[in-house]
């Protein structure tokens, strides 16, 4: 056997584990939000657990494994804003901002939470924190999260009667 034959080889078991652990985030992500294992539901908020396989994804995948669960995630919420209005918090944003406001709410901030974390992960991974790029890239996941997802609502509804209801004047 020559040497290009065991290449192609080793990147077809490479390229077939990868799409397989990919299938496998993204199965537990869709398990996680259409159960609630993934929404721990209180009244006027929604917190989410789905961060977990975001970030495992982010760290076993890299970046672009990391943009995908990001983008199944950011899937699943888009879809329970628009199909399941009574069940979710965020299906209020989409009767203020249909379209544009509620995607990048729902997905484009949930992307670039798996995206950036999965950059963090292999940056760390590769200095000498390389002990602590885990634990660094597991807490990074649920702040990007919450920094992007809060970032973006209160970007596109600051104005709206769903903002004053979920951040009441101070004074």
């Amino acid at each position: 056997m020559n040497t290009t034959t065991t290449t192609t080889a080793a990147a077809k078991r490479s390229s077939t584990l990868y799409m397989v652990e990919l299938a496998m985030m993204i199965a537990i992500i869709l398990l996680m939000s259409f159960t609630p294992l993934g929404y721990l539901r209180t009244p006027g908020l929604s917190i989410t657990l789905l961060t977990i396989p975001v970030a495992v994804g982010a760290i076993i995948l890299g970046p672009k494994g990391g943009a995908v669960c990001g983008f199944t995630f950011g899937a699943t919420s888009f879809y329970m804003a628009v199909c399941h209005r009574k069940f979710c918090f965020r299906s209020r944003t989409f009767q203020y901002q249909p379209g544009r406001a509620t995607f990048i709410v729902c997905i484009v901030a949930r992307v670039l939470e798996g995206w950036i974390t999965g950059l963090i992960f292999a940056a760390l991974h590769k200095s000498p924190a390389k002990k602590f790029s885990y634990y660094i890239a597991s807490l990074a996941c649920p702040l990007l999260n919450t920094f992007f997802f809060m970032g973006s609502l209160c970007l596109f509804f600051y104005n709206t009667d769903y903002f004053k209801v979920l951040f009441p004047p101070l004074v």
